[in-house]
Order: C-alpha cells, then structure tokens, then sequence
C-alpha cells in the first residue's frame, strides 16, 4: 500500500490508522468504481463521530496506490 501526500497528511489530520484505511479497501460497506479509481466508504464503530471513512484508491500492477482518505462529513450518505 503506498499513501499520497494528500492522504498522508489526512491520516495524521484525522488520526486514521493504516489498518482502518487497509480494512476499507479489502472489506468495503460500499464501493463505486470511477475510470481507474475506485472509491470505498467503511463506517467503524466508535470512530470519526459515526461517519464512515472514504478511500479513493487506484490498483496500479500489484500494488494500492491510496489517492486520499477522510472521514465523510455529510449526514446522508449510501
């Protein structure tokens, strides 16, 4: 798994762990695929206020190029 920049400063921005951002990608609550990007949302218990975490990642050969990560602030969500 390689972080952006972006995604690193997000990570340290809203304390999210790599194995909350690992979990989202391996095990989606829901996934939507744009062009090369796929973009997942995972919601952890006790975490981001009840929001749930958003990963937008790119499979680029074998490895996960993680573009950004971030808890969704928005009240409804799918």
């Amino acid at each position: 798994m390689i972080l952006s920049r972006h995604a690193r400063n997000n990570k340290r921005l809203y304390q999210i762990l790599e194995n909350e951002i690992l979990e989202a990608v391996e095990l989606p609550d829901s996934a939507e695929k744009k062009g090369t990007k796929t973009i997942v949302l995972k919601k952890f218990i006790n975490r981001f206020s009840g929001y749930p975490l958003k990963v937008v990642y790119e499979k680029k050969r074998n490895e996960i190029f993680i573009i950004t990560a971030y808890p969704l602030k928005k009240k409804i969500w799918r």
